[in-house]
């Protein structure tokens, strides 16, 4: 019989289960003795030096996060992913939990697919192994032999898994508000809107329909990337409970020694990683929010820039509105110029400060946290310390997050946290501020090209060379190897110059001109340099050269 599931609803779920008390209380008395236990153990043993203390602690974390059941399991695994916040010995053991959980009986699988369609495999399927080659923590997955001769991934969903998620979502929720109060955290009346976006985002997980149409939703975005691959929906196989695509035969981004054993470069994954979830938020306005190296998959071919990357698993999706996307970026431009007053006003529109704050008093705290964050090079940013610093900021003055960004910042942590474990030096900003600075020179949208203005010009309409120089050295700093960007860039500005806005940019540029009602050549000197050195006949050759090699 086939499994219908209803959409999350707090109150609905809650009453649900306060009517039940007999499931209720002791699940809720169970898992705060549990983590009473682990607390206790980790108390006394989280800082020995004994290697096997250690590894028997580790495999205690893992057992009680898989006893705990798939609400925990997920929290678990964005841990995994953090070799900056978790020991080196307990996050491999954590790794675990990315696909290397106990497999629920083979048996209960077969039936399952009978049910849901509407034949045993063995009619269905020319080969059907006998247990699963992978076990996370929604479903099991099998490698599958179709009857015309080609290989797929059948994930088949836990059993009950409905009912367990909707009970530990509703006692999450309820534990989180309770216990609020008494932790050290400043998240605000948010905590409970955090909890359902993630209540929500698993109810959306476990209906593996929803699951498929955003697989063909995500494959339509990334068609013309040649280094993202999304593996194909193979309807015929899928249902509420069933889902199998096309089989991904690649490496998982677990670990750079592994990358290097297959002849691959680690630092090519992470730029496509990078890259494409930069896109996901500031292009598409949906991204996997999902991102750990158990759902991530690097593929033969590519090249020394740029791997083949796949992506599986897209049950946990989320969308980012247009109006928060540009705020992002004003955000980000505002810290690099220092302008903390700007920021704050962008932390307002966000929804993380309240529209009655006075926003003059954060000047101060915020540069504090985040000037010389960049240091000497904007590749020098690290997101762990600045987080760090923000977390001491938001317990302090009345920051809150927004639930809607609940998923977005476990997406970039994730994200980070994966690049970490394939490169301990590796600079987040050294990768996304060229692709920042790329959409401002190349984006010919109105609230993008305000952005790009309010970086160009200063509040008198002069001019600022440096920040010119600064944005175009970030893209073109190698002159022997001048990337493809660079005809985007000059066709951008071709069209801004002649179109309505570009009045007020030739307005600002005569303005530059003049300085205490002289004319001063001095800043247009710099520029025509600037642009002859940057746009020359043989820039523009190369460029297109390595746009026709690497269409990326």
């Amino acid at each position: 019989m086939k499994r219908s599931y209803s959409e999350y609803s707090v109150k609905e779920n809650f009453l649900w289960l306060i009517l039940r008390p007999w499931i209720f209380i002791p699940r809720v008395l169970y898992i705060l003795l549990t983590f009473i236990f682990l607390f206790l153990r980790i108390l006394f043993q989280g800082n020995s030096k004994n290697k096997n203390v250690q590894k028997n602690l580790s495999k205690y974390l893992f057992d009680v996060i898989t006893d705990l059941g798939p609400c925990f399991i997920k929290l678990g695994q964005a841990l995994s992913t953090r070799p900056d916040l978790v020991r080196q010995d307990w996050l491999t053991e954590l790794t675990n939990l990315q696909d290397n959980l106990p497999a629920f009986d083979h048996k209960i699988a077969l039936k399952i697919i009978e049910e849901e369609l509407g034949a045993p495999p063995n009619e269905l399927f020319d080969e059907f192994p006998e247990s699963p080659i992978a076990s996370a923590s929604l479903g099991q997955v099998y490698k599958t032999k179709t009857k015309n001769n080609t290989y797929v991934a059948v994930k088949v969903q836990r059993p009950n898994l409905y009912f367990l998620i909707r009970r530990d979502v509703v006692i999450l929720r309820f534990l989180a508000t309770f216990l609020s109060p008494f932790l050290p955290l400043n998240i605000g009346v948010g905590i409970g809107e955090i909890i359902d976006e993630f209540g929500k985002a698993l109810f959306d997980e476990i209906d593996y329909e929803k699951e498929g149409e955003n697989a063909l939703k995500f494959a339509n975005l990334f068609k013309d990337n040649p280094n993202v691959f999304i593996p194909k929906l193979e309807k015929q196989f899928s249902s509420k409970r069933i889902i199998t695509t096309s089989w991904i035969d690649g490496v998982k981004l677990r670990d750079r020694a592994l990358l290097e054993e297959n002849n691959l470069v680690p630092s090519s994954f992470i730029k496509t990683c990078v890259i494409s979830g930069l896109q996901q938020l500031f292009e598409y306005g949906y991204f996997h929010a999902d991102p750990h190296p158990g759902n991530m998959f690097a593929l033969k071919g590519g090249n020394a820039d740029y791997g083949n990357l796949a992506y599986v698993d897209f049950g946990m999706m989320d969308t980012i509105t247009n109006s928060d996307r540009v705020t992002l970026i004003k955000a980000i431009v505002h810290i690099i110029n220092d302008e903390y007053y700007l920021l704050a006003k962008d932390f307002q529109k966000l929804g993380f400060l309240t529209k009655e704050q006075d926003l003059q008093k954060l000047v101060e705290p915020l540069k504090e946290v985040l000037g010389g964050s960049f240091g000497a090079e904007v590749g020098n940013f690290n997101l762990k310390n600045v987080t760090d610093k923000f977390s001491k900021l938001m317990y302090s003055y009345p920051f809150r997050v927004p639930s809607r960004f609940a998923l977005i910042i476990r997406a970039v942590v994730s994200q980070e946290g994966l690049a970490l474990r394939l490169d301990p030096e590796f600079k987040i900003l050294k990768i996304a501020y060229p692709y920042i600075a790329k959409k401002l020179l190349t984006d010919n949208s109105e609230e993008i090209l305000e952005i790009l203005l309010e970086v160009v010009f200063d509040k008198k309409g002069r001019i600022q060379i440096e920040k010119v120089e600064s944005l175009l050295n970030i893209l073109f700093k190698d002159s022997e190897n001048i990337n493809s960007d660079l005809i985007p860039v000059a066709n951008a500005a071709l069209k801004l110059i002649v179109s309505n806005k570009g009045s007020e940019v030739r307005k600002n540029l005569l303005l530059s001109l003049i300085k205490d009602d002289k004319l001063e050549l001095t800043d247009a000197k710099k520029l025509l340099s600037l642009i002859r050195d940057t746009f020359s006949p043989l820039n523009i050759a190369k460029s297109a050269v390595q746009k026709i090699i690497s269409p990326v």
